[in-house]
């Protein structure tokens, strides 16, 4: 059973797919298919902060880009 009062102590990385979405992924496994680097590693709570730092736009890149060239 686990405690809820446990630490987590797994090291996490900052992923991001080509869409430009970010996520974070335990740094002892392969990142996912599609999914690169995304410049952070560190505890969960590290990763989550920087991820809300540097994804300003929640939109798609593709939906970005249409939207842009509709205007």
């Amino acid at each position: 059973m686990s405690d809820s009062n446990e630490q987590d102590l797994t090291l996490y990385r900052v992923v991001v797919n080509d869409e430009g979405q970010y996520s974070i992924w335990p740094v002892d496994r392969p990142a996912p298919a599609g999914w690169n680097d995304g410049g952070k590693q560190g505890e969960k709570q590290e990763c989550l902060a920087f991820i809300k730092e540097v994804w300003t736009d929640m939109r798609p890149r593709s939906l970005r880009e249409a939207m842009a060239a509709a205007e």
